[in-house]
């Protein structure tokens, strides 16, 4: 069977990482979460303190890209986010990262980074890669493109639970007012705005269980692959 790269691009909170990494698992794939990656920056940007009131200070961040290091590492069948060196999992999916990760993904040098880092870990092909520009930018050729998105309400739900179960205690509002924040600055930048690509298969998974839309994407993924 041939090996592809399937794209999966989607809104925010719609469940892609959880398929992309069922589907990986199953088929022998590499998965690569790019959100992680803007997400890593995030934090490192706060950390530095160039994240404040008055924005973000660009020229700082771009002084210091070179030196942030991003890779993923694998723990009891589950990958995790390293930054220079740590694993920062659990730190980059706070809402505070949730707040501040679209204004930096929208920042042109960090995108360029980032997709010239992409497309290096995914260049050997067999690997399954989800985010927002992955089918439009970062891999405009790869065989198998799936847009996913939910209603913004059921969104901020999954978001909401995912949360709760790591011990945080989010409140609704803020995360459904997070998921539409997040849709508006990812769709409306100037640089690879979200969007579907032309060729790519829309899922609505709002009413779908993990197993239908794992067993949807399969299906996909076997009628690309037997062409």
């Amino acid at each position: 069977m041939k090996k592809i790269i399937i794209a999966m691009d989607g809104h925010s909170s719609c469940g892609k990482s959880t398929m992309a990494k069922a589907l990986a698992k199953a088929i022998g794939y590499t998965y690569i979460d790019t959100g992680a990656m803007y997400r890593a920056v995030t934090l490192y940007a706060m950390r530095r303190g160039f994240i404040g009131e008055n924005g973000i200070d660009e020229e700082s961040l771009r002084r210091e890209m070179p030196q942030i290091k991003i890779t993923f590492g694998h723990e009891n069948g589950m990958q995790y986010t390293i930054l220079n060196g740590e694993n920062v999992e659990r730190q980059i999916r706070g809402m505070e990262v949730s707040g501040n990760v679209s204004p930096i993904s929208a920042i042109g040098f960090v995108r360029e980074a980032m997709v010239s880092l992409q497309r290096e870990m995914g260049r050997q092909g067999a690997v399954i890669m989800d985010g927002r520009d992955i089918g439009t930018t970062v891999f405009p050729n790869a065989e198998l493109k799936i847009f996913v998105t939910a209603s913004d309400e059921i969104r901020a739900q999954r978001r909401f639970d995912e949360l709760k179960a790591k011990g945080e205690n989010p409140v609704f509002e803020d995360v459904l007012k997070n998921v539409r924040e997040r849709d508006y600055i990812d769709s409306h930048r100037a640089v690879s705005p979200l969007r579907k690509a032309d060729d790519a298969i829309v899922l609505d998974n709002s009413h779908m269980t993990i197993d239908e839309q794992n067993k949807w994407l399969m299906d996909q993924y076997l009628a690309k692959t037997s062409e």
